[in-house]
């Protein structure tokens, strides 16, 4: 049977993250998920709260595409709220349609693509479907993966994209903050960056490139052309690695953050990386300003930032 491989991407606004979960339907429970127009998951029968999760609504899209049951395996399990632009997930159906079920392999990939959807609510959409190995493991397989953790930082907050973004209240040194960031690339035990329920048996990941760098904004001027407040500034912590635990790019940005402001000093990051404590980092960003931005897989690890990333990283003379 063929297996195939699917690129997507998603806001993660909606949903309790990636991975298919239930929660018993107590009062708090019920309390969180009542969200007016979008809510987070649906009461069943047997007094479980079915969550809305990014698995749990393609693998019911590619199950009426296939009209057989799959099992879809993620990439990532990215947490609730996190944005995607590159995950991966994988299955396995008949190549065949017999009696009604399996996806002719005539019919093409993306006209498979296209059928997937066509079923999806709009927060999620499949890239590109690509044919796989039948022992194609898009857990195991991931030779290096990165993401991007975006702060609006200044009093006038966002508005159009305040889904996709931290909203600071106060001006960072964007500087600072790269500077600090190249402590972190290179092997080290995260302990101190992870929260403590990781749930992994090693805490050693290597860590390829972490560039921060402020972005062009916008005209931020008033009809009359000035400036009523000091323009915000749009950073970027561009992050790549081996791979990441639990909370750790939202604490990696944090800190950095932490940085930014004055309030943390860059040897800190040293002292958390030396001792494993996570008091010494920053706090946990959160959810909002995450998005996974790819995933790569064969051949060598990408150890060096895309020319784009490392042009745009590299401080200008005022920032």
């Amino acid at each position: 049977m063929p297996r195939y491989k699917l690129t997507l991407r998603y806001d993660g606004t909606d949903f309790c993250g990636w991975q298919k979960q239930e929660q018993h339907a107590t009062p708090e429970a019920l309390a969180r998920i009542a969200r007016p127009g979008h809510p987070l998951g649906e009461l069943r029968d047997e007094g479980k709260i079915h969550l809305r999760t990014v698995q749990d609504v393609l693998e019911r899209a590619v199950r009426q595409v296939v009209r057989e049951p799959i099992v879809l395996m993620g990439a990532s399990r990215t947490d609730a709220g996190v944005h995607a632009e590159g995950q991966v997930a994988a299955f396995t159906c008949t190549a065949h349609e017999e009696r009604g079920r399996g996806w002719p392999l005539d019919r093409g990939l993306d006209s498979l693509r296209l059928a997937i959807n066509s079923r999806l609510p709009d927060d999620v959409r499949v890239r590109t479907v690509e044919p796989a190995a039948h022992d194609f493991d898009p857990i195991r397989g991931a030779t290096s993966k990165a993401y991007r953790y975006t702060i609006h930082a200044g009093r006038d907050h966002p508005l159009w994209d305040r889904r996709y973004v931290y909203a600071a209240p106060y001006a960072l040194d964007a500087r600072a903050m790269h500077e600090a960031a190249q402590k972190l690339v290179g092997e080290h035990d995260f302990l101190g960056f992870t929260a403590a329920d990781h749930g992994r048996l090693t805490t050693v990941r290597t860590i390829f490139y972490c560039n921060v760098a402020e972005q062009p904004q916008a005209d931020q001027s008033g009809p009359d052309h000035t400036e009523h407040e000091a323009p915000a500034q749009r950073i970027t912590i561009d992050v790549a690695g081996s791979g990441f635990l639990y909370n750790m790019v939202r604490i990696i940005a944090g800190t950095l953050l932490e940085v930014g402001r004055g309030r943390l000093d860059p040897a800190r990051i040293d002292e958390a990386l030396a001792t494993q404590d996570r008091t010494k980092a920053g706090p946990t960003l959160p959810p909002e300003g995450l998005r996974l931005e790819w995933i790569r897989y064969g051949g060598s690890a990408i150890r060096d930032q895309p020319s784009a990333i490392r042009d745009a990283s590299t401080p200008t003379p005022d920032g």
